[in-house]
């Protein structure tokens, strides 16, 4: 007798593919599982020969999903949101009510934290906080990992299955210690940017692409050092501790300079503007909870658009 699909297919089929998505690697997806890589292998193989599609290109950089594995992660992902969502309501007592929020390091003390002080939060409400890269962040929220992401708009196909809902666009700015030797200069050039050490955000990020693209415009090509970081609190310490310059969206710095502990140089870094948002995925039907976090969230923007 002949199962039909569906009754053939199994959890470890979902964990192991959702695992490869969201990691982009065979083998990091066995760590995490903590199973053998050929497990992760035959795992996979297993499922698209159940499906009779290819959902992965693998390749020496890790494993990329197809069209088919994008069109497979959404039902997968909602599956397993879904079964998570069965469990915690049989569960003994009041299930307490759970957030799971990304955020990208950059924008989640400036604007995430207002959205966390809401007063229209229900009693007994647990938050979990995530940080991390925009395209790691947008994986979860697609496998369902996240219910909401303050993030970035990115490429179509990192956005399939999400809506964005455009907060706020802020510049990239450069942030020096108080007494940093630049800020004798009316207005530094490139020949005085490019002698000292730079912090910078990590490779393959949109926010690094911008700060390439503006120091390229003005031939700027570093002499020094090169520190690449998403870590506010790293690239906080650097330039607040020696002579780097630090390229930082301007609302993860907005606190140190409001207290003094940083200046911003008087440099205008046209065209680095970048859209930031609140994503979800659009099947998605927010909690009371996570509706009042999105309107204090807003709020939040609005009033930093108007100080801009």
């Amino acid at each position: 007798m002949n199962l039909p699909r569906a009754h053939r297919l199994q959890l470890r089929h979902l964990h192991c593919f959702l695992a490869v998505a969201r990691l982009g690697h065979l083998g990091r997806a066995a760590q995490a599982l903590a199973i053998s890589q050929p497990a992760v292998t035959k795992t996979l193989a297993d499922l698209e020969d159940l499906l009779g599609l290819r959902l992965f290109e693998r390749g020496r950089r890790g494993a990329r999903l197809t069209p088919a594995g994008q069109g497979f992660l959404r039902h997968a992902s909602q599956v397993m949101a879904a079964l998570d969502q069965a469990l915690e309501s049989v569960a003994p007592g009041q299930a307490p009510t759970v957030l799971r929020l990304g955020a990208l390091p950059t924008v989640v003390n400036a604007i995430v934290a207002a959205g966390l002080r809401s007063p229209d939060l229900p009693g007994g409400t647990t938050v979990r906080i995530e940080t991390g890269a925009n395209h790691e962040l947008l994986a979860r929220l697609q496998q369902g990992a996240l219910d909401a992401v303050v993030g970035r708009l990115s490429e179509p196909e990192r956005l399939q299955g999400l809506t964005f809902e455009h907060l706020y666009a802020e510049p990239l700015i450069v942030a020096v210690r108080p007494d940093h030797p630049l800020r004798h200069k009316r207005r530094p050039t490139p020949a005085h940017l490019a002698v000292h050490d730079w912090i910078l955000p990590l490779a393959d990020t949109m926010i690094r692409h911008n700060a390439d693209s503006w120091l390229q415009s003005q031939g700027v090509v570093p002499q020094g050092m090169v520190f690449e970081t998403l870590s506010v609190s790293l690239g906080r310490e650097l330039a607040a501790s020696s002579d780097a310059l630090w390229f930082t969206p301007l609302g993860a710095a907005e606190a140190d300079l409001e207290r003094g502990v940083l200046v911003r140089l008087p440099l205008t870094l046209a065209g680095t503007e970048e859209p930031v948002g609140w994503l979800m995925r659009s099947e998605a039907q927010p909690s009371p909870a996570l509706q009042a976090v999105r309107a204090a969230v807003r709020e939040q923007a609005q009033r930093r658009q108007r100080r801009w």
